[in-house]
């Protein structure tokens, strides 16, 4: 069998274990088996389809690091509480409080001293596990 052959075979298993996986590091790998697999196909010498294959390897997960730092995940970065609002059981005297939420009891801190303790809170932010709370819905 033809050398090609094989690279576009082990680029073929790459892309089906990427559909298990989607991390996009395995297409990424996949690809460059295929361009190996092609440099193979045009006739160049094994030492240049490695060459090839490597390079794109290493080009392809660099572009997909820096995608990565440039453009976060949203799910990672967005909590699913952000915007919700909370029931308020009690106010400290330091600007903490007692908030109810889920079913469970939270701290909760407001985002300013001028946010009014009377009206509908909603969470802006979390920190660890202290709500910070804002009467304007984000």
């Amino acid at each position: 069998m033809a050398d090609y052959v094989y690279w576009f075979i082990a680029a073929l298993v790459l892309f089906g274990l990427e559909m298990a996986s989607g991390t996009f590091y395995l297409l990424v790998l996949g690809i460059a088996l295929a361009i190996g697999g092609g440099a193979a196909l045009i006739g160049l010498g094994t030492p240049l389809q490695f060459v090839f294959a490597a390079l794109a390897a290493v080009t392809g997960t660099l572009l997909l690091r820096l995608r990565k730092s440039t453009n976060p995940d949203d799910a990672a970065t967005q909590s699913l509480d952000i915007g919700q609002a909370v029931q308020i059981l009690s106010w400290h005297d330091n600007g903490t409080a007692r908030a109810h939420y889920r079913g469970a009891e939270w701290d909760a801190e407001a985002e300013s001293p001028d946010t009014p303790r009377d009206a509908t809170l909603y969470i802006k932010a979390l920190r660890g596990s202290t709500l910070i709370l804002t009467h304007r819905k984000p």
